[in-house]
């Protein structure tokens, strides 16, 4: 193999297997900063304010969200459409998944996220924690389980309302960062 086409496969398959995200320093603080907020008053309304009882207002799927809205500001899936719809939607379809198909888990899982895509790719709302918020209503704990379809509204649309709102803060305390995307 001449030394030419060694070189170019080389250059192709780097970019290929590994490309590297340039990210400023800067980025990395204001990312770390917003997520410790947003995640932070979470948990502190989950600890300070909801009884032992009802103490679910965390759940799993905010933390992926976190990484989109506070570390991936610019991608599509972190604006507030798909982050407060991609979770309202899939709340919903995986309560109703949970609700009408008999416990079989090994159904009700994969087809309340693949129910979750679908809904979330027609109404222009995908953001991937979706998927995962639909299937904590099908695997969740009981407390989960009973709220039914106040689930979409608590955690669900109140926790993403809150790491919409501090992603609003903390994305724009400076002037390199701006959330949500401006039309172009």
């Amino acid at each position: 193999m001449p030394k030419k086409t060694v070189k170019r496969t080389f250059r192709i398959s780097k970019y290929i297997i590994y490309r590297e995200t340039f990210v400023d320093y800067k980025e990395y603080f204001w990312s770390f900063l917003g997520a410790f907020m947003g995640i932070g008053i979470i948990a502190y309304i989950q600890s300070h304010y909801l009884l032992e009882v009802e103490n679910i207002f965390l759940i799993g799927s905010f933390g992926a969200s976190s990484v989109l809205v506070y570390g991936a500001i610019n991608s599509p899936m972190a604006q507030p459409r798909n982050l407060l719809g991609g979770h309202l939607i899939s709340a919903l379809i995986g309560v109703s998944v949970a609700k009408w198909i008999p416990d079989i888990v090994w159904i009700e899982a994969p087809l309340a996220v693949a129910l979750s895509i679908l809904a979330m790719q027609f109404t222009k709302t995908l953001h991937p924690p979706g998927g995962a918020t639909a299937l904590i209503a099908i695997i969740g704990t009981s407390k989960i389980q009973e709220l039914g379809y106040y689930y979409a509204l608590s955690p669900v649309l109140s926790g993403a309302l809150i790491l919409y709102l501090s992603a609003l803060v903390f994305n724009n305390l400076t002037k390199h960062r701006s959330y949500p995307l401006k039309k172009r």
